[in-house]
């Protein structure tokens, strides 16, 4: 399915959305500290600013930023700054590797099994109308396009 914003979903598909980011940040935030990645802070942003030049449109998708305290470029507590790619403003970053990748996927199969977040995958084999307010459907690869600026932060490439 894809969406434009998040006023075309459905109020259960707005739910499940909420719920999904809320797995993944946490997942983030444990599994890239575990990483000795600094995290202090998630950041949700919701994007689509670049696809408004893309004849197909914008469509919804949601960042997440692991805002990391020792960061040099995109200091802890400072507002993102994210220009386009071509301004060479990201030429310093790396991407997250297969490491980093690996911890946060294995965070999410961890936090899968507690109660806060056991019904993900009940939830993602009901049919779409029978779903409540408080149902996810989980997806995978949910980290791509995630990168590390020179100080270990992350930026999304993907917008």
């Amino acid at each position: 399915m894809r969406v434009s914003d998040r006023t075309k979903l459905s109020p259960d598909q707005a739910c499940e959305l909420i719920l999904l980011t809320m797995l993944v940040g946490e997942a983030m935030m444990t599994g890239l500290n575990r990483r000795g990645i600094d995290v202090g802070r998630i950041n949700y942003q919701e994007n689509g600013n670049w696809g408004v030049f893309r004849s197909s449109g914008p469509y919804l998708h949601i960042h997440l930023y692991g805002r990391a305290r020792s960061a040099k470029i995109q200091k802890y507590g400072d507002a993102l700054h994210l220009p386009h790619r071509e301004t060479g403003f990201y030429d310093g970053f790396r991407p997250l590797d297969e490491g980093d990748i690996r911890e946060i996927k294995d965070e999410i199969s961890r936090l899968l099994k507690t109660e806060k977040y056991r019904s993900i995958p009940e939830i993602s084999r009901r049919p779409a109308g029978s779903r409540s307010g408080s149902d996810i459907q989980a997806r995978n690869g949910a980290t791509g396009g995630l990168y590390r600026d020179g100080d270990d932060e992350e930026v999304d490439d993907a917008e």
